[in-house]
């Protein structure tokens, strides 16, 4: 009696997937996927769509800050929204989701009159395209961030943190301009992948001001628990703010050149990108 063939025929690359989120090695059944793989890539691609489309619960987001264990610079930070009214405008409006609408700018107006100091880094919170990358991950990032630059002598003063609704990384750029900071930081929900709904995007602009092109912006990508990890965004995030500080420039002319040297802890756990 002939012994039955499996319905699965495998692959031999399947052994790489234990490095990687990507579908390789998947195996087939006759000439189409298996059942299983193609359950999980409908499964992904739902997943997809839903950080694109669901809103940001932003209350939550402000209680997150406040638990957590750092200290922010404000109390509560700035809610801010672009002019995209909702979230079928953000998506079909790219523009609109790059500037304040007039509320946020009056809003921004009103801080700054009150309090006309200068400061160096403005921390700006987007939704951006995944709602799950800032509500899982910006609170940790935040808080990785701020305690390295606690340990940092570089004397940064920051700006109130501000939360923005249907924004686009530009909208960065015209905060800072309003806040009179010297960088600002943008963390926002990235283009979801079919492996990655929740990766957080961080982006930083030396002399932010209105109308400024990608060409200015350094960009770290994948923050994440199964990307990039908090503490090795944050300590990159930190070299670029030092060189950008250092050279007066950001973007194409500021090589990030952190991978060039090994990313680890020092005997006084600190990194040696923030050490003197």
């Amino acid at each position: 009696m002939s012994e039955h063939k499996p319905i699965v025929t495998g692959n031999v690359w399947r052994v790489l997937r234990q490095f990687t989120d990507a579908r390789i090695g998947l195996g087939r059944a006759g000439v189409s996927l298996p059942t299983h793989e193609l359950l999980k890539f409908q499964l992904a691609h739902a997943q997809a769509r839903d950080a694109v489309h669901f809103p940001l619960d932003v209350e939550r987001l402000v209680d997150d800050l406040a638990e957590s264990s750092t200290a922010l610079p404000e109390k509560s930070p700035l809610r801010l929204k672009s002019q995209a009214e909702d979230r079928l405008t953000y998506l079909q409006r790219p523009d609109l989701g790059r500037c304040l609408s007039q509320e946020s700018v009056e809003c921004l107006a009103g801080h700054r009159a009150s309090d006309p100091g200068e400061s160096d880094i403005a921390i700006v919170i987007v939704d951006g395209l995944s709602s799950s990358a800032i509500q899982n991950n910006a609170v940790p990032m935040v808080t990785q961030f701020l305690r390295d630059l606690e340990d940092n002598s570089g004397d940064w003063r920051l700006a109130p943190l501000t939360i923005v609704e249907q924004g686009r990384v530009a909208i960065g750029d015209q905060i800072g301009e309003c806040l009179g900071a010297s960088v600002v930081v943008v963390l926002i929900g990235e283009r979801p992948g079919l492996s990655s709904p929740d990766s957080l995007g961080i982006y930083l602009t030396w002399g932010p001001e209105s109308g400024l092109s990608d060409a200015r912006r350094n960009c770290i990508s994948n923050v994440r628990p199964a990307g990039l990890s908090f503490e090795h965004a944050s300590q990159r995030l930190l070299y670029l703010m030092r060189e950008a500080r250092r050279l007066g420039i950001s973007g194409v002319g500021l090589k990030d050149r952190t991978e060039e040297v090994v990313i680890e802890k020092t005997a006084n756990n600190k990194n040696f990108l923030t050490d003197n």
